[in-house]
């Protein structure tokens, strides 16, 4: 799924992001961890992978969107 990123704090490593429909969903540490990136820009196109749905949704890894 892709998604654009929002906020991200670099000392705590998490951040949110927006859906392609404007909804904004958090992140933590372990999911950006998980992407390997070493900073993320408000702006930035991401790929995220999550777990759940709706209330319960939960990125699990943000990393890039490559082509």
């Amino acid at each position: 799924m892709q998604a654009t990123a929002y906020t991200y704090d670099p000392e705590s490593r998490s951040g949110s992001v927006l859906l392609d429909d404007g909804t904004p969903v958090e992140f933590g540490a372990g999911a950006f961890d998980a992407g390997g990136l070493l900073l993320l820009r408000p702006g930035q196109r991401v790929r995220i992978e999550t777990e759940g749905s709706g209330a319960a949704l939960r990125i699990t890894l943000v990393t890039l969107q490559t082509l």
